[in-house]
């Protein structure tokens, strides 16, 4: 039992050069194929031609792991207990890039197995989705920053009210001796809405003209809130 053991932990399960360049080759042309999908899905400041260099660059490297470790139980165990203490801190400027991370490492261990069927079909529908799907942004989210004095605290409110009604969600309120700040998060299709309500009534006046004629306001701001975190 012993010996049987022993030889399972040796057999290191070699393969010919052929082999291991077919595994790498199919890996590579994948990643090229994720290299689209990345750069087709991102535009703007959050894309990063690094980033998605290091996509293809990861998705070789896992192969080659795979055909290293193969059938070797020995060699797989210290590969486990070596990456359990890696330690990945980079910022993530964009949650469809953790997609693509976990995507290389599927493909290549996918390609170090020699399973190119699930890879090649796996990364095709992938590819579809993020193609279909990769440009939709979270860009519905506004917010609408008043910094007025404490007399025009209640004459704000009032008017936003009247404007958004009970749709705008007070998310902050700073005050000090003499001046409050109010930072209110609405839709950009409620803005949309309210500002077509008020030229129907006749009212042409947009909710930041409305604001500055109160008087005794310091700033107007309408912030637009996406998921995009410029470099």
């Amino acid at each position: 039992m012993r010996k049987l053991l022993f030889e399972m932990l040796e057999n290191t399960g070699q393969l010919d050069v052929k082999t291991i360049s077919l595994r790498l080759a199919v890996a590579a042309v994948i990643a090229f194929f994720i290299y689209i999908s990345y750069m087709l899905s991102h535009e703007g400041s959050i894309y990063s031609r690094k980033f998605n260099v290091s996509l293809m660059a990861l998705t070789v490297i896992t192969t080659t792991v795979m055909i290293v470790i193969g059938n070797n139980i020995a060699l797989s165990l210290g590969m486990v207990g070596a990456l359990s203490i890696v330690r990945f801190r980079t910022a993530i400027k964009d949650s469809r890039d953790t997609v693509y991370i976990f995507w290389t490492i599927v493909v290549g261990i996918c390609c170090g197995a020699g399973d190119f069927f699930v890879a090649s079909i796996g990364s095709a529908v992938t590819f579809l989705i993020l193609l279909i799907f990769g440009r939709i942004k979270n860009d519905n989210r506004l917010l609408l920053i008043i910094r007025t004095s404490r007399v025009n605290e209640e004459r704000v409110e009032s008017l936003i009210f009247q404007y958004f009604s009970r749709k705008a969600n007070l998310r902050v309120k700073n005050t000090t001796d003499s001046s409050t700040e109010f930072i209110y998060e609405i839709s950009k299709r409620l803005l949309e809405r309210s500002s077509k309500a008020a030229v129907k009534k006749g009212n042409k006046t947009s909710i930041t003209d409305a604001l500055y004629d109160l008087g005794d306001i310091e700033y107007c701001n309408i912030v637009m809130q996406n998921d995009d975190i410029s470099s």
